[in-house]
């Protein structure tokens, strides 16, 4: 990513979330949550569809009002900051662009809005991939490629905070690697990176960072590393009485599980190691961690109000929260 000459990036602004409920009628789509988003640190935002997530990101960019509570960048809510697009680049929606102009003319109507010039326009188009459609109709861009104008929108101002909804929705494999490695590079740059998001398994490789919600309310916050718990090891040799014997002399616990030993350490050279000098044959040796998806099914499932009999790992088109978002929407129309 390009800047100014004279410039040097600007660290990231750390997001605050305190106390934040938003009620619509009846409903309470977010409700008294709290989180901390670092710089320098990519974080994701997961929960079951109708979970709040949209409702708080948009009270975040000051698109919804909170019925309680605040919800700030670096210490001021947005609809305060003096120059927002130099501070914060959002994405929320694939699709909010004129469908009869180009890519490059969206860019250019925003830049000009944010005072930024056309080289600016020209340099995001590059940096996401897509100059050579930037002169044809936003309108028949795929899926992809509008997720990739919506990006060069958010990096416009070269923003130190970049606020993303499904990011990868509509990339192909590539373009999945492709965003994984930008977004790492922003935060390198110690700029802040929040994404919302329902692909785990990409999240998982992406993020340093998480926070899961459901029915509106924090369930679990913290780095990826401390989410998968201790680190355990499981260990299959032809005698698994001896081979626990040997490590209880090198202070290892283990439990025997079909056949196989589940060694409280995730030190794999070590186990192999005592294995070898107990003169045991090691015939399979790994490490066990949690993996983000099954984190994320034991904190949400059964929780969330809007399921049903469903799979939380997918989300549906429409919810409570959605829906009550809509409405306030048309109302304001």
């Amino acid at each position: 990513m390009t800047t100014p000459a004279d410039s040097t990036p600007l660290r990231g602004a750390r997001i605050e979330v305190r106390d934040l409920t938003k009620k619509f009628g009846d409903f309470t789509a977010v409700d008294n949550l709290s989180f901390t988003v670092e710089p320098g640190r990519i974080t994701g935002f997961l929960g079951p569809n109708g979970a709040g997530k949209t409702t708080t990101l948009r009270m975040l960019l000051g698109l919804v009002r909170p019925t309680a509570g605040t919800a700030t960048i670096g210490g001021q809510r947005y609809h305060d900051i003096p120059r927002p697009m130099a501070m914060v680049g959002s994405a929320l929606e694939a699709t909010n662009f004129h469908p009869g102009r180009s890519g490059r003319d969206h860019l250019r109507v925003l830049a000009d809005t944010a005072g930024v010039g056309d080289k600016r326009v020209d340099e995001m188009l590059e940096l996401v991939g897509i100059p050579a459609a930037a002169r044809k109709r936003a309108g028949g861009y795929s899926m992809g490629m509008r997720q990739r104008l919506g990006l060069a929108a958010a990096m416009l101002g070269d923003p130190q905070v970049l606020i993303l909804d499904e990011p990868a929705n509509g990339l192909d494999p590539e373009g999945i690697r492709w965003l994984r490695g930008f977004l790492r590079h922003l935060s390198t740059q110690g700029k802040t990176v929040l994404i919302s998001s329902h692909m785990l398994q990409e999240v998982e490789q992406t993020v340093d960072d998480v926070v899961i919600i459901s029915n509106g309310r924090l369930v679990s916050q913290g780095a990826m590393a401390d989410l998968h718990g201790e680190s355990r090891s499981l260990v299959r040799t032809s005698d698994v009485g001896a081979l626990a014997g040997a490590l209880r002399v090198s202070d290892l616990t283990s439990t025997e599980q079909d056949g196989a030993l589940l060694v409280d350490s995730g030190d794999l050279r070590l186990i192999g190691d005592v294995a070898l000098r107990a003169g045991l044959p090691v015939y399979e040796l790994r490490s066990l961690t949690t993996d983000l998806e099954a984190l994320f099914f034991e904190l949400t499932e059964g929780t969330n109000r809007n399921l049903g009999g469903g799979n939380v790992g997918h989300f549906g088109t429409t919810s409570p929260e959605t829906d009550a978002v809509r409405a306030q929407e048309g109302a304001s129309s």
